[in-house]
């Protein structure tokens, strides 16, 4: 077999569709995507919203933000499991076969940077926590980096048996965490009381709930292309993005309002529940960490055309390791943030191209010709990109329609003055079925 387009089940299918054998069930789909959001970045992005708002249009902001965010992964979701492809493998229609490299670059590196975050944070945060000496953070980065690895390298089932775990784990922890907050608020008449302190606009507040993981969002495909139906990839795509992701944001800005700190572990601290706060953050960062390194691992197998996932989840966690070492982790996170303005316009050209261009029909990698560079798709990303980056309101928002509207428009025009870029099929009748 091509080693290009096929790779044996162990290694999870990086260079090739998901068979339907190895599809998974709604529990199984939305236990791993909500692994994923349980973020404690996300809760501190939260923690600036819960200074900016009265409680009732807290929850309005986060309901809407999370809305939109879960309905953009949740399309993403369908198409990965009518195509059986994650978003790497999708961008090669979308931007040709070797233009995709620039996706692979940008989703890639954004993830082993918050895998260096991660590492770093856990290490800091323990060593602070126990009060332990500084020499301390070196060793500590070291063996968390290469342990949060431990279960992306085993590949899905390994994602899904941690957070079988871990999930309900912090589901518990932070109903306690509620718990005693609501109790030291004064119940639902002391946080309808709280005023904000450093008032946000709206625009602003939906960007930091929608882009905070829009770039998480974008690579969820990793997982909905398993799903055994396209509602299992919808519906799981909802739970995690729309009401996982919403909890954690709830979480960080709960803690805001109440305590004046949006740090989950630190709320806790405060709560006396010091322990179960260090429980807590191992938990909440490990199930994102072996999330985030699995997805840089895909990333690296398009980029390198290489199958071998496991030896580069390995590689990233060894590179990710050494990035908190040197301390990237201090000036990287604004980069990455930049980095999370780009990334939305690569699933709205991925969007475009499926629906539009191939009337949500991909054929098969294995029979397609696939155009070095797809003109169309790069140009509307670069338009889209511009106008994330520079125009006003919701920018993660802007670029997916940027994207989606560019894409149409440039296709038309380039197909009227005969410049196609349609891919070439080997044979019709090699056109791949998809999954019913």
């Amino acid at each position: 077999m091509d080693k290009e387009h096929t790779c044996d089940a162990t290694q999870d299918y990086p260079l090739s569709e998901a068979p339907i054998e190895s599809r998974k069930s709604l529990a199984s789909t939305s236990i791993v995507l909500l692994g994923f959001t349980f973020f404690t970045a996300t809760m501190w992005g939260g923690g600036k919203l819960g200074v900016g708002f009265d409680f009732k249009s807290l929850i309005s902001v986060i309901t809407i933000g999370n809305l939109l965010l879960g309905a953009y992964v949740a399309i993403l979701g369908y198409i990965a499991f009518k195509s059986g492809l994650n978003s790497v493998l999708m961008s090669r229609f979308g931007f040709g076969d070797y233009g995709s490299k620039w996706p692979d670059f940008v989703l890639g590196f954004t993830q082993i940077g918050w895998y260096a975050w991660g590492t770093a944070t856990v290490a800091l945060v323990f060593t602070k926590l126990l009060n332990l000496p500084e020499v301390f953070n070196i060793p500590l980065m070291v063996l968390s980096g290469f342990a949060f690895c431990w279960t992306a390298y085993i590949g899905y089932r390994g994602l899904e048996m941690l957070s079988i775990f871990a999930v309900p784990a912090m589901c518990i922890l932070i109903a306690l965490s509620f718990t005693v907050s609501t109790r030291d608020i004064g119940g639902l008449t002391g946080l309808l009381k709280v005023t904000p302190t450093e008032p946000i606009g709206w625009g602003a507040a939906l960007t930091i709930v929608f882009g905070t993981f829009v770039s998480g969002g974008t690579q969820a495909t990793n997982w909905t292309r398993f799903s055994k139906t396209a509602n299992i990839a919808v519906f799981a795509s909802l739970i995690a993005f729309f009401i996982g992701n919403g909890l954690m944001i709830f979480a960080g800005a709960y803690g805001a309002i109440v305590y004046q700190e949006a740090d989950i572990v630190n709320v806790l601290a405060k709560q006396g529940l010091l322990a179960v706060g260090i429980l807590m953050l191992f938990l909440n960062i490990w199930t994102t960490q072996d999330n985030t390194i699995y997805n840089f691992s895909v990333a690296g197998c398009n980029l390198l055309r290489n199958s071998k996932r496991k030896m580069i989840t390995i590689g990233g966690a060894a590179l990710g390791t050494l990035l908190a070492i040197l301390g990237m982790y201090n000036y990287l996170i604004p980069y990455l943030i930049l980095l999370g303005t780009f990334i939305p316009p690569i699933g709205g050209v991925i969007m475009a191209d499926f629906f539009y261009k191939h009337k949500g029909l991909y054929p098969s990698l294995k029979q397609v010709r696939l155009k070095k560079f797809n003109y169309t798709g790069i140009t509307s990303y670069i338009i889209a990109s511009a106008a994330a980056y520079f125009s006003p309101g919701v920018a993660p928002i802007n670029g997916i329609i940027a994207a989606v509207a560019s894409y149409i428009a440039i296709d038309t025009v380039f197909n009227a003055l005969g410049f196609n870029q349609d891919h070439s099929i080997n044979t019709e009748s090699h056109i791949r079925e998809t999954a019913q």
